[in-house]
């Protein structure tokens, strides 16, 4: 059964000296010159500053760039400012030299077949392929594992410019048809349809506004459940808060106005609740939370006497308690109750007040997932940031582990208890993932689909070392070079550090060209994350986020005093939560990293509880609200401490007009004011904004190599890293 968290559910300068005629007009200027060094000067757009200021808990702050909040789709201004930025960055890149190199080797480097781990339903193995260069992967079924495969949804036919996507799947018991969500634009938003497996016909049921939702189907297949917040006007569809969000039940050949509400809390319009079907099919397992955090409160619906109502297992919003699954009455969960690193508990619900057995135990490692398959439990376990797979009888006790190629990431292992096989996928950072089958009863495992790739992993190389963090704390930090690249080398070093999300090893041809260029890769495992679970997320989060950045920090300079990179040649990247790491980090010890590149950050650290999904953010950023939170989060919000007259490295920040997860306001205000206090001689601070495209879920493989290619070049020039010439 799904193992479900609902984490891992922010005055350009100028050398332009123009004015604004008229809002919605930015001045056309002549945005790269040469200075005698050959070094390009920046003539950023001139961007407006308004006149907001507030006193906010007895502290007086301006925001004058407040404007650039507005959506791009809305608002003239906005929509000419970013045209104008993109302009100007467009025309910075034309001059990289290795912007045409990392393009085409990335292009070569994403041109293998990509399989995903199949899910069998009554004989028919459903799976994701992209043959290479595909926009979007292909959703393929086969009738028996060694059938013919056949195309059952191409969402490459969806839009020209291949930014609509299949967001997820799932098909009923008997494999007959198949649930399936469309993401269009990048945007959270999902629409649902239906489609019969063997004639592909598509049903007339449509289900919109879903989003952070689960989608299970009765197992008769009458019907499916889903999650939904309530309509919105077309204005505000992107930035306004998402609240009262509810489960429905669709009943197959009705329209959804039909749908029935099973569960809401509308005494509680900040919470999040969604659904899953048991096991055996009788109860409706309602998970419902308020925040980031993994605090649930578990309800349960007897689906046989739906009338009775929910009943509430677990109460109360303190602890993580996952559904594994049930064997009759006996319920399974993960849980961090008295288990920071999380431990496996049996309940009997029907006893009135359930007595919590425990059936594996909290271990050294982090218990990172269980899935009931075959009669066996499989738990995932995090050593040291790295996958093990540990078999257990239902009884808890230990049986087997699976061998696994090496230093990785191990994923999947679904399926029902009744199944003699299940299948997982292995990958590394040079390594791309290959889909394996296990046998349950043997313990072997064999390869099921591997791809063929234009390189040769063993050509790569990666250790794992630790180091010591400003309090002391031990941090593990992946390196991973091309073997033959000797002494200290340009160096990208990678972050996250929030949310209790696990960074762990996984393969990305991005990272292979920057390796292949002759650089080196870095990840470091921050507190933050869930590596060490509850305790590590704990001491990088609200009142101990400064934590994180010492924690980042420490591992830039592990990295130059031991001879990974060069004096001048580290750059940073983060993504959303590692977006403001990036910010946070550059701010703070300008004097460390060499390039930054901040991609869809979190970046006004008072304001992001204000849209769409920030306000569930509160349980890892504070509660702006709070006088006392407010207080701290000024100490480290990146759009309030940019700095005059400090020497700030080359900053690229990206974000894209329908990211309506981290909204691009944050981006936007960010980049104004690093703009504004720029000189003219300092490095360049650009932007580069993505049109119809999100937080980086759907987005196309060719939107994907264009925007890392840039990315790559930029930084490649700010660290000294030399690229090979183009052919």
């Amino acid at each position: 059964m799904r193992f479900l968290s609902l984490a891992a559910i922010l005055m350009a300068t100028t050398a332009c000296t123009t004015t604004m005629d008229e809002p919605g007009k930015v001045p056309q200027v002549d945005p790269v010159s040469a200075m005698e060094k050959g070094a390009p000067i920046i003539a950023y757009p001139e961007t407006r500053k308004g006149d907001v200021v507030e006193t906010i808990h007895g502290v007086t702050l301006a925001d004058p760039y407040r404007w650039l909040e507005n959506d791009v789709r809305e608002d003239a201004e906005v929509a000419a400012w970013v045209e104008a930025q993109n302009e100007v960055t467009d025309a910075f890149l034309d001059t990289l030299d290795g912007r045409a190199w990392f393009k085409a080797r990335m292009t070569e480097l994403y041109d293998y077949e990509r399989i995903g781990v199949p899910t069998e339903k009554g004989g028919h193995y459903f799976y994701r392929k992209n043959d290479g260069l595909q926009p979007q992967s292909v959703l393929y079924v086969r009738h028996g594992l060694d059938g013919e495969e056949k195309v059952l949804i191409d969402p490459n036919l969806w839009a020209e410019d291949g930014a609509t996507a299949l967001a997820g799947y799932v098909p009923t018991e008997d494999g007959s048809k198949i649930l399936y969500a469309i993401q269009d634009g990048g945007s959270d938003w999902r629409t649902i349809k239906v489609m019969d497996v063997a004639t592909g016909r598509i049903h007339d049921d449509e289900v919109e506004w879903v989003k952070f939702s689960g989608m299970d189907w009765a197992k008769d297949g009458s019907g499916f459940y889903y999650s939904r917040f309530p309509a919105v006007e077309a204005e505000g569809k992107f930035t306004g808060l998402n609240e009262n969000q509810a489960v429905y039940f669709h009943k197959l050949g009705t329209p959804q106005s039909a749908d029935v509400k099973v569960f809401a809390r509308p005494d509680r319009p900040d919470l999040n609740n969604i659904a899953q079907v048991s096991d055996d099919g009788r109860w409706l397992i309602t998970t419902s939370s308020s925040g980031t955090d993994d605090r649930y409160e578990i309800a349960l619906i007897d689906l046989e006497q739906p009338s009775a109502g929910p009943r509430v297992l677990i109460p109360g919003y303190d602890w993580n308690y996952s559904y594994v699954g049930n064997v009759g009455s006996d319920f399974y969960f993960i849980t961090n109750e008295g288990a920071p690193r999380l431990k496996l508990v049996k309940m009997d619900i029907r006893q009135g007040t359930p007595e919590k057995v425990t059936i594996i135990a909290e271990d050294e490692a982090t218990l990172d997932g269980v899935s009931m398959v075959g009669g066996k439990l499989i738990a995932n376990y995090l050593v040291d940031a790295k996958s093990e797979i540990r078999v257990h009888a239902l009884d808890g006790s230990l049986e087997r582990k699976v061998e696994l190629p090496g230093i990785g990431s191990a994923d999947g292992f679904g399926g029902d208890m009744d199944d003699r096989q299940t299948f997982y996928s292995f990958s590394s950072f040079a390594q791309p993932a290959t889909v394996y089958r296990y046998d349950i009863a043997s313990g072997k495992s064999e390869v099921w689909a591997a791809p063929e790739v234009a390189f040769d992993p063993a050509d790569y190389s990666t250790e794992q070392v630790f180091y010591t963090s400003k309090d002391g704390t031990r941090i593990p930090m992946f390196i991973t070079r091309k073997k033959g690249v000797e002494g200290p080398v340009p160096t990208l070093l990678y972050g996250y550090g929030g949310f209790n999300i696990s960074v762990t090893p996984g393969f990305n041809p991005v990272r292979l060209a920057w390796l292949d260029a002759g650089g080196a890769y870095a990840v470091a495992n921050i507190r933050g994350g869930g590596e060490y679970g509850k305790a590590w997320h704990d001491a990088g989060r609200r009142f101990k986020k400064q934590n994180v950045f010492d924690d980042f920090a420490a591992a830039g300079e592990w990295l130059k005093a031991n001879g990974v990179t060069t004096r001048d040649g580290l750059a940073i990247e983060g993504r959303s939560n590692g977006g403001l790491l990036v910010g946070a980090s550059i701010n703070q010890r300008p004097d460390l990293f060499d390039a930054g590149h901040a991609a869809v950050g979190v970046m006004d650290m008072l304001r992001f509880d204000r849209f769409t999904a920030g306000r569930y953010w509160v349980d890892d950023y504070n509660y702006p609200s709070k006088p006392e939170d407010f207080r701290y989060n000024l100490t480290y919000s990146p759009y309030h401490n940019i700095k005059a007259e400090i020497d700030y490295p080359a900053v690229l920040v990206t974000t894209a007009d329908t990211d309506d997860r981290v909204v691009p306001g944050h981006s936007f205000k960010y980049v104004a004011r690093l703009q504004e206090m720029a000189g003219p001689e300092d490095e360049p601070m650009l932007i580069r904004i993505e049109t119809r495209a999100g937080h980086g879920s759907g987005k196309p493989t060719d939107k994907i190599i264009e925007e890392a290619s840039d990315v790559a070049a930029f930084l490649a020039h700010f660290t000294g890293l030399s690229v090979p010439a183009s052919e």
